[in-house]
């Protein structure tokens, strides 16, 4: 794999920041395939707890070898999500920024397929409200998903372009940016992304950057916080782009604490001096990434924030009050055909976003109503917030795969009516038991096909 490594990038790299080339090379060659998972602390089955730590995520863990989590129910429970490793680190650049875990209106830009925006959904105080964002339409389902499964309420998902956001002067708390990038980092877990880097690629990729950031940057409110990464090891879609925010905008770098045990580089960029986080493979166990933090300094103008007529049709959550639990704060209201469970205090909130954007998904859908008998959502079985007296259904594994594949499962229980199907105690979905036959309820679009 040496020969096909661009020798342009190992020869910056060694000339700019000391790598060693000849370690670089042979951790490529070799190819070692480093899996880590992170897990939902709502939804903690001790699974990993004899495995390794991310040694900058405790909630994050190395495997021992990549299993085929297709086949793991406690994945599409959403008891873990698989991340790369090296970008967890945002995990603790979150916990040091915001050391007392104030509530935040925080994006997440380039969302899709979710790992950061569950990890954010994690990290935050538990009454901040996340807005996750992704352009490509064909991407922003994967997201809404991932999102579901981890199982909050204090989420909204939106497909629009970064452009739109500009519509928010001085909205967000927080901005993530994880931007699109020529990935080079990802060289040695995906050897095809070789061939398709370029010194050209790398100055579209930069200049793209430049865009979305200028496209965006007007939604971050005046002292917000702004956290950029990439998967790329250039230094034009890198520290490049931390001297270019601040040679356009007034943004303050914010130096992050690292262990030296944990074999990160810190840098500085060429002109500002902004501090930037490298991590190499072979340095660190986890693939190459990018990240630097800012605070905006600038004078924000915000939108005229005068009271907004409500757009939510509230419901009677007393139909609601055997399935949802009653300690939250949270309201119900009906959108389209469904009804869903939200935030009470972030209701503000989103109405604004609503009124400029496109939502994909709001809260948690916790079903229809039929008269007064309730049909309950495939959202509301992975949610943490559902009534602890629903009846629940335990699977073997054998039969929590039939589940999952949306196929006919019978199994042996005295209970009738609407149940959780469950495996090691976490929901998987909603299932109906008949005098005669068990009705399996798991979503069509989610089910799993025999490997």
């Amino acid at each position: 794999m040496a020969n096909f490594l661009p020798h342009k990038l190992v020869a910056d790299l060694q000339r700019e920041f000391h790598i060693n080339a000849e370690q670089f090379i042979q951790e490529h060659e070799t190819g070692e395939q480093i899996t880590s998972v992170r897990i939902n602390p709502a939804k903690q089955s001790g699974a990993f707890n004899n495995l390794s730590n991310v040694p900058w995520c405790k909630e994050g863990y190395y495997l021992n070898a990549r299993p085929v989590f297709t086949l793991d129910p406690l994945f599409h429970a959403g008891t873990y999500y698989v991340q790369e490793a090296s970008s967890m680190f945002i995990s603790h650049i979150i916990k040091t920024i915001l050391p007392d875990k104030t509530p935040s209106i925080v994006l997440d830009l380039c969302a899709a397929p979710g790992g950061k925006s569950t990890l954010l959904n994690s990290t935050l105080h538990s009454d901040s409200l996340l807005v996750a964002n992704e352009i490509i339409k064909t991407r922003v389902g994967t997201l809404a998903d991932n999102l579901t499964k981890w199982g909050n309420i204090n989420t909204i998902v939106t497909n629009n372009d970064p452009a739109s956001f500009s519509r928010l002067p001085g909205y967000f708390d927080l901005m993530l940016v994880d931007a699109p990038c020529s990935g080079s980092g990802m060289f040695r877990k995906d050897p095809q992304t070789i061939n398709q880097w370029s010194e050209e690629s790398v100055k579209l990729c930069s200049q793209r950057q430049q865009r979305i950031l200028a496209d965006s940057l007007i939604a971050l409110k005046e002292n917000g916080i702004l956290i950029y990464s990439t998967c790329s090891y250039s230094v034009e879609e890198n520290e490049a782009i931390a001297d270019w925010l601040c040679d356009h905008y007034d943004m303050e770098s914010i130096q992050i604490p690292i262990d030296s045990n944990w074999g990160i580089d810190e840098t500085l960029s060429p002109k500002h001096q902004c501090y930037g986080y490298r991590f190499y493979p072979g340095k660190l166990k986890g693939e190459g990434f990018f990240t630097s933090c800012f605070i905006k300094k600038e004078s924000q103008h915000t939108f005229n924030r005068k009271k907004i007529k409500s757009q939510q049709n509230q419901v009677d959550s007393s139909i609601f009050r055997n399935w949802i639990k009653a300690d939250i704060d949270s309201t119900l209201f009906s959108f389209k055909e469904d009804i869903l469970l939200f935030p009470r205090h972030q209701l503000t909130a989103l109405q604004i976003i609503q009124n400029v954007l496109y939502l994909k998904k709001v809260g948690t859908k916790v079903g229809k109503v039929n008269k007064r008998d309730v049909i309950p959502h495939h959202e509301l079985a992975l949610s943490n917030y559902q009534h602890t007296h629903i009846q629940k259904v335990e699977l073997s594994l054998t039969t929590a795969l039939q589940y999952l594949r949306k196929a006919d499962i019978a199994i042996e229980t005295s209970i009738s009516g609407w149940a959780l199907a469950c495996y090691h105690g976490f929901a998987l979905g909603w299932m109906k038991v008949l005098p005669n036959r068990i009705n399996n309820y798991y979503p069509k679009d989610w089910r799993i096909f025999n490997l």
